[in-house]
């Protein structure tokens, strides 16, 4: 859903690629029966990311305060989170499908420090793992460049560990690698970041205010 194909390459992700929508798309659920639990968990990354940057009551279902379950442990209450999730996806790029707006660049919410991880890592993180722990990050710098919450951070942390996906960096990650692969990032444009924050879940923007040195201490504090 996108039609966005794109190839990693050793100075970053996506650097080279095409957009070309496709014919026909098939979600075949059953498939993901054979998924392992932290395969399955990477899928829930982008989920969580959904939420925050579109569907603050996809958030209350999924968090662990909300009084009902997302049914995602039975097979229609998956198709139904699967499809709500698609929706998402699909509003945003028939907004923006070339990302010349700005409006579909808002799916790579968590994804410049996220990016930038598994390139410091030489991939060796899964991706939903390093795009949980880049949407901690990410949270941070909007407490202070969007007016998030303290509190709404720590219910994003909080449902992120819901799910048991990481919220900190391995130790032995070294931080100073993974600033320095941030400038690799797509989203730099004439040597200035624009990164995408959140002011409340539910909503978020690509923000120009963001600088290096935000990004640093986001990183530091992981």
């Amino acid at each position: 859903i996108g039609g966005k194909t794109g190839v990693n390459l050793d100075a970053g992700k996506n650097l080279i690629g095409a957009i070309h929508h496709p014919a026909l798309i098939i979600a075949d659920v059953n498939a993901l029966e054979s998924l392992p639990p932290k395969e399955l968990r990477q899928g829930y990354a982008e989920i969580i990311k959904h939420a925050i940057i579109r569907d603050a009551e996809m958030f209350r279902v999924l968090s662990p305060r909300a009084k009902r379950q997302s049914g995602s442990d039975s097979k229609n209450g998956f198709v139904a989170l699967i499809r709500r999730n698609i929706a998402i996806k699909a509003r945003i790029v028939s907004a923006d499908a070339r990302e010349t707006s700005g409006e579909r660049a808002l799916l790579n919410f968590g994804h410049t420090v996220g990016h930038a991880i598994e390139r410091a890592t030489n991939f060796k993180i899964p991706h939903g793992d390093c795009i949980s722990i880049g949407m901690v990050a990410a949270c941070g710098i909007s407490t202070k460049r969007a007016d998030l919450s303290s509190q709404e951070r720590d219910d994003v942390v909080a449902l992120l560990k819901r799910f048991q996906l990481p919220t900190q960096l391995p130790a032995e990650v070294d931080r100073e690698r993974v600033a320095a692969a941030v400038v690799h990032d797509k989203k730099f444009l004439g040597g200035k970041i624009r990164f995408v924050v959140t002011p409340r879940i539910g909503e978020a923007h690509l923000s120009n205010d963001v600088t290096m040195e935000d990004i640093r201490e986001g990183i530091a504090e992981l």
